[in-house]
């Protein structure tokens, strides 16, 4: 009786994490965000949140799936707006630094310029049951009754080294619970969602956000970006070259260790901006992970999704028209600043919100440790 009353214990156990999204963490310090422990990155303010959501209408949700020891994984969702975005797409773009990696829905966004789903992003070897739950959710939404095409867009980082990611534990319902989980409001970083397993620099990565708002004589534009990082071995901070200090960097890994990784970032912005101009801010998102110490290595995914969630732009299913005026290319330049600077602070974010994990075949992952960080950022002036 007793053995299977703690057996009940651990299965609820479970279920509560898997459902709230949250994860058991192998260290228990207070976890700053990269801001709140004294950085700044480039010029520009961000907004109120810090996070993709000071984009008004964006929403963000995460489902986090931990099982016992060997399972380290999710679902991570950004929807552009609440509505129906099959029947209310926005303007979108993407920008591929480097193709080793799976984003199911490219060419269709490439080829039309628009978004007509969630975007979710998960890991390497559940894309496809990840687009099974895309798929499912959107042809249950009323107006779509009648639709027999619709293209989810689904990116992924490789959490194989604390997941048991050939068990394949991603199901279409985790990406359903994730899109119902999205909420405006601040957004969980770290070890959640599709930053569960995931590693940055030698250390725990993550889930990480932030954002920076134009002044008005700019236009007032706010740019937010989303980070799932997993990728590079010499971490820098500030120009401070923090992986090399703290022992933890490429010349000191195994080549296996730094052959490859992937990073996706997702960009939001109320500018109205068409898809040229929306691939472009996506392609200076990959200056702000360059500055992180990011590499783009020939086996790594490296892509950069964006979108403008402009209601003035928003495409109507059917109506035979687009939206109205678009930003002209002589007011990019802000933009440009404010997605580098925002990139930058979402990938050091994910890292100061991860915690040490223990996964797959007793395989760990520490935490950058944030106080040994600062104080060695502090001596280089910073």
């Amino acid at each position: 009786m007793w053995a299977k009353f703690k057996l009940a214990c651990l299965i609820v156990f479970v279920a509560v994490f898997v459902l709230a999204g949250t994860v058991p963490a192998g260290d228990k310090e207070a976890k700053p965000r990269a801001r709140q422990a004294g950085l700044k990155f480039g010029i520009l303010k961000p907004g109120a949140l810090n996070a993709i959501s000071d984009v008004a209408g964006v929403k963000v949700g995460h489902l986090t799936l931990i099982e016992g020891i060997e399972v380290r994984t999710g679902v991570t969702a950004i929807l552009p707006h609440g509505g129906n975005l099959f029947l209310e797409k926005v303007p979108a773009a993407a920008h591929v630094a480097n193709g080793f990696g799976k984003l199911a829905g490219y060419t269709q966004l490439r080829e039309l310029g628009e978004i007509e789903s969630p975007i979710l992003l998960t890991n390497t070897l559940s894309v496809g049951a990840v687009l099974e739950g895309g798929v499912k959710y959107m042809l249950a939404l009323p107006g779509n009754e009648k639709v027999r095409s619709v293209n989810i867009v689904v990116g992924e980082c490789n959490d194989g080294y604390l997941s048991d990611i050939r068990g394949l534990h991603v199901r279409p319902r985790h990406a359903i619970k994730a899109i119902e989980n999205a909420k405006s409001g601040a957004v969980s970083e770290g070890c959640v969602g599709a930053g569960t397993g995931t590693l940055c620099h030698g250390f725990k990565g993550g889930i990480g956000t932030s954002s920076r708002v134009l002044s008005k004589t700019r236009g007032g534009y706010t740019v937010g970006v989303l980070v799932q990082t997993n990728f590079g071995r010499d971490l820098h901070i500030e120009g401070v070259p923090v992986g090399r200090l703290l022992k933890n960097h490429a010349l000191n890994a195994k080549p296996d260790e730094i052959a490859g990784g992937s990073r996706m970032i997702v960009v939001a912005t109320d500018a109205p901006l068409d898809s040229r101009n929306l691939k472009r801010l996506a392609a200076r998102a990959m200056l702000g992970f360059g500055k992180t110490g990011g590499v783009s290595s020939n086996g790594s995914g490296d892509y950069v999704i964006a979108f403008s969630t402009a209601k003035t732009l928003r495409i109507k299913h059917g109506s035979g028209f687009t939206g109205g005026k678009v930003l002209a290319n002589n007011k990019m330049t802000p933009l440009f600043q404010a997605v580098i600077d925002a990139t930058q602070e979402a990938i050091i974010n994910s890292l100061f919100a991860a915690r040490t994990t223990t996964g797959f075949k007793g395989h760990k992952a520490r935490a950058l440790p944030v106080e040994r960080a600062m104080e060695v950022i502090r001596q280089w002036g910073r």
